[in-house]
């Protein structure tokens, strides 16, 4: 499990194709010494195990994972290349500050951005998610977009907005991101487990 609090940004090194899937070696600030083999890492919101691990020559850490098809299909990883800049959060610890929502690293889908707004030093972003995800997006609500813990500002249609303080573009790669843009959305986990008890009661959605 994860908060959606970014704790750093990792750059990707290496994208080494597979007979099936791929392997990404991404540095990052993370002392690999810290890191154990089989830790969960989540990557823009994606959680993935760690297979390997070492350092650079600059000093920096590096961890390797591998990704298998399903999870390029259905996240943005498969345009990650070499040089590609990645939100990354350590999994959560029983009695860890609690400052995002409860993420769980599995992606639902992905969101576009449609517009981009700066008032002042803050950003709105509005995305489009698939229509089947919308019911799950509500106003003042939480979304894990790209592994950020977010709220919701306003809802409307298929579309949402989320206002950005410049700390968060800052420390995460909110900072970089365009129009245009896929980005991985997680929907929020009691608002899922709401959405499905309704359906199995037979409750008009």
């Amino acid at each position: 499990m994860f908060t959606g609090i970014v704790t750093a940004v990792g750059e990707v090194l290496a994208v080494e194709t597979r007979e099936v899937g791929v392997r990404l070696r991404i540095a990052s600030p993370y002392d690999p010494d810290g890191i154990a083999m089989g830790a969960s890492i989540a990557h823009a919101g994606v959680c993935l195990t760690v297979v390997d691990r070492g350092r650079v020559a600059d000093g920096r850490g590096w961890h390797e994972i591998e990704v298998s098809p399903e999870t390029l299909r259905c996240t943005t990883m498969g345009e990650w290349v070499v040089g590609s800049k990645i939100n990354l959060e350590r999994s959560l610890c029983l009695g860890d500050e609690m400052g995002g929502h409860l993420v769980t690293g599995h992606v639902d889908g992905l969101a576009v951005v449609e517009e981009l707004t700066m008032e002042g030093d803050m950003a709105v972003f509005r995305f489009r998610v698939p229509h089947e995800l919308a019911r799950f997006i509500a106003p003042k609500g939480s979304v894990a977009l790209d592994g950020t813990s977010l709220t919701v500002n306003d809802v409307t249609g298929d579309t949402f907005t989320v206002q950005f303080i410049p700390h968060t573009l800052t420390v995460t790669t909110w900072g970089e991101r365009r129009v245009g843009d896929r980005i991985d959305v997680e929907v929020d986990l009691m608002a899922r487990y709401v959405a499905r008890l309704r359906d199995a009661d037979g409750a008009p959605n």
